[in-house]
């Protein structure tokens, strides 16, 4: 379809711009309806309006929006202002240091500029979205940032680390990926010192800079990142520790348990549930609190709290 309007055409070449990375001059004239000549003239005035609009000639060639020395502003449709709306009005309520009120300037910011179309759908999720605060430690955003950077980068990083005991090292590490379980913040890196894979609480360390040199790309052990990381966590839910198999679809399961216990799919209507807690009544009543068929071999201390909890609630309905 031909966008006769200058202004209008300007605005939707910088919007498909923005859509992906690479664009040849001939699709971008057809999705216009105009001529590569016409494309050219476009793009240099994007250019005139200081938008940074790399061009490659050859048979590969094409148009690229790079980053400038200011922010131009984005082109949104409906759904992606929704989301980015819903977005920030989330992370409001997470756990990273000072990115509450970052993120409250920003929604402001946005919700000023919206289409009036689009405001009773912003202003109904205002009223009945509630986010669930974060309740684990906050961490420092700049923190986040050059861990992240570490990991893109492949660069070796040194970190002050205390432990769970209050022990104060130094990690030397090869950092591979950022976990978040909704409470707390993991890294996830290879351990030089100890020459294992290890998983670091982020609000527990101090990285040291700048990082050190690169370093090459090295497998995880079985499954990813966030299986690590669950596997890891939950070896220190409490001295209490079943493997439940539960007659229910992964999924389901996964919903109705902490982020840290494990779950391990066997089927379609099957299961493994890989759970802790700091007593074995503690954990009967975590395994009861599923609604979920399950069975378990032990140990002996979870099965006679289990039988307690069975004749409580038999007692408090008076069945036998």
């Amino acid at each position: 379809m031909t966008t006769r309007d200058p202004a209008a055409r300007l605005l939707r070449l910088l919007s498909l711009l923005q859509s992906r990375t690479d664009w040849p001059g001939p699709e971008l004239a057809d999705r216009l309806g105009v001529s590569t000549r016409t494309i050219r003239s476009d793009v240099e005035r994007l250019r005139d309006l200081g938008y940074p609009v790399s061009a490659t000639s050859g048979t590969a060639g094409g148009y690229r929006l790079g980053s400038g020395a200011r922010l131009p502003p984005l082109l949104l449709d409906d759904e992606e202002a929704v989301a980015v709306a819903v977005g920030l009005r989330t992370a409001a309520a997470q756990t990273v240091g000072g990115i509450e009120e970052t993120s409250l300037r920003a929604l402001a910011k946005l919700e000023q500029v919206l289409p009036a179309r689009l405001r009773p759908r912003l202003a109904a999720l205002a009223a009945y979205m509630v986010p669930v605060p974060g309740t684990g430690p906050a961490v420092d955003p700049d923190v986040l940032a050059t861990l992240a950077a570490a990991c893109r980068d492949r660069r070796r990083l040194r970190f002050d680390y205390r432990d769970h005991d209050g022990n104060a090292t130094v990690r030397d590490t090869e950092p591979h990926r950022l976990v978040s379980t909704g409470r707390r913040w993991y890294l996830v890196a290879w351990d030089l010192g100890r020459e294992e894979w290890r998983t670091f609480r982020i609000d527990r360390l101090t990285p040291r800079t700048p990082p050190g040199p690169s370093f090459p790309g090295r497998p995880m052990p079985a499954g990813d990142a966030i299986d690590f990381v669950t596997r890891g966590v939950a070896s220190t839910l409490g001295p209490c520790r079943t493997v439940a198999t539960v007659h229910a679809p992964a999924a389901v399961v996964s919903e109705r348990v902490p982020p840290v216990a494990r779950v391990e799919h066997l089927g379609d209507d099957r299961c493994l549930l890989h759970i802790g807690a700091g007593t074995p009544l503690t954990l009967a009543v975590y395994l009861a609190a599923l609604g979920l068929p399950f069975t378990v071999d032990g140990p002996g201390e979870l099965l006679e709290a289990l039988r307690q909890v069975a004749a409580h609630c038999g007692a408090a309905t008076g069945d036998p």
